[in-house]
């Protein structure tokens, strides 16, 4: 719905705030629309497979099959989106995404989905993740000012949060009511209108980048930037852990506890939405609270992330797996808003995506090996056992890290003083600075 030019009392303009371009207002926009139908999809795939007879391993290999491809092609996604137009790389993964997610939806409704289609077909949307996110990263990083960078990433993380919410919930419930197919239809359609969206960001004020060597100097630049950076590459490593053991309990035996112990998909579903609106509360915070030390303060919030393992392998109740994850959910937000601060406060910004990328990729590089030997795992030593060992592997990996001196030592610096040049971009299309 269009928002009225005018207020009927007093003729008065309404605005958005000076530091909520066009841009920044779109890629919102457009960042909630995929996040209601994302949260749905994924907890739809498990029970898609689960519904067709598939096993604990089947869901972790679906789960592999998304992320393999992460893997595989995020710094190509990220070299290429510091080349190309990066709104023109998000709307083309937007339209693969809606391809394969609506092939899924026709699949799983109309028919009986065999292991190796539903491989393929979250293989084609992991690939457009893998190109989709650095652009996106960089496009977002790239829409706002140094000065008000904290608000902007806290309010942009707190809209995806609240979406996510939605969707969870919504999704768990489509599921138990109608069946994973809808959602994963829902899902094809969100990426659609969200594409349509980003087809209409502004690329005309990002500034103008120096014609590189080729795919691999460019590729090779982007490491440079990130390997002389101690504080960026542990990180990186460190939540290449994280990410692996926290994805291989939430995408593989969040859905069996939760058939088995809490009562189907619709009450994993609210626990997932609790970490939303966990989230939430954490974006709200960081709206107001600029902490000096920005990683320290994000580190120290990773290790609560432990903490919905150890429910799942308990396993806690309904309320108690809620209130772990509402936690849980708050002290990851806190991370996610200090590290995309420091990430736009020391990163050029024509290198914001192939530094994003090797993020990206050191991040999600162990996820599919993880999700993939969650089900042997499981046979190997008891899915308790195994819920154990993740929460323990992301206390050891965070309490490393903090061993870092520049993760404890990195400050928030003050706004760059205003020079006169260059002249600040209107309303509808702020001028991206570089970090700093």
């Amino acid at each position: 719905m269009s928002t009225p030019p005018t207020l009927p009392s007093s003729g008065t303009r309404l605005r958005r705030p000076a530091w909520a371009g066009r841009n920044y207002t779109l890629l919102t926009g457009a960042a909630v629309i995929t996040q209601l139908g994302s949260h749905g999809a994924l907890i739809a795939a498990a029970f898609a497979v689960l519904d067709a007879g598939g096993s604990g391993g089947d869901v972790g290999l679906v789960a592999a099959a998304r992320t393999l491809p992460l893997v595989l092609f995020l710094l190509v996604g990220g070299a290429l989106a510091d080349r190309l137009p990066r709104h023109h790389v998000m709307v083309a993964a937007n339209a693969l995404n809606c391809v394969s997610q609506a092939v899924f939806a026709v699949l799983v409704l109309t028919g009986d989905p065999q292991l190796w289609q539903m491989m393929l077909l979250t293989a084609l949307c992991g690939t457009g993740t893998a190109f989709f996110s650095p652009a996106a990263e960089g496009m977002l990083l790239s829409s706002v000012s140094g000065e008000h960078a904290n608000r902007a990433f806290a309010l942009f993380r707190m809209s995806m949060s609240g979406a996510g919410v939605g969707g969870a919930a919504l999704g768990g419930a489509m599921i138990a009511a109608m069946g994973p197919g809808w959602v994963l239809a829902v899902d094809a359609l969100a990426f659609a209108v969200a594409g349509g969206l980003r087809a209409f960001l502004r690329v005309d004020e990002v500034p103008d980048r120096a014609p590189g060597g080729g795919l691999l100097a460019d590729l090779r630049e982007g490491w440079v930037e990130f390997r002389s950076r101690p504080w960026l590459w542990s990180i990186v490593l460190q939540f290449s852990v994280v990410v692996a053991v926290v994805g291989a309990a939430e995408a593989v035996y969040g859905p069996l506890v939760a058939r088995e112990h809490l009562g189907g998909p619709a009450p994993w579903g609210v626990a997932l939405a609790f970490f939303g609106v966990g989230t939430i509360l954490g974006a709200v915070l960081m709206m107001v609270w600029k902490p000096r030390r920005l990683l320290l303060v994000g580190t120290l919030c990773v290790f609560p992330l432990a903490l919905p393992s150890a429910a799942l392998a308990v396993p806690l109740p309904v309320w108690g797996l809620c209130a772990v994850m509402f936690v849980s959910g708050a002290a990851v937000e806190v991370f996610g808003v200090n590290w995309m601060s420091t990430m736009h406060q020391e990163i050029p910004e024509d290198k914001f995506s192939r530094v994003s990328a090797y993020d990206w990729f050191g991040s999600v590089s162990m996820l599919p090996v993880a999700t993939a030997l969650a089900g042997p795992a499981e046979a190997a030593f008891g899915r308790s056992q195994a819920l154990w060992g993740c929460a323990a592997l992301v206390v050891l990996g965070t309490a490393a890290v903090l061993f870092v001196p520049d993760v404890r030592r990195m400050a928030r610096k003050p706004p760059a003083p205003v020079t006169g040049s260059p002249k600040p971009a209107p309303v509808d299309t702020p001028q991206p600075l570089t970090p700093g």
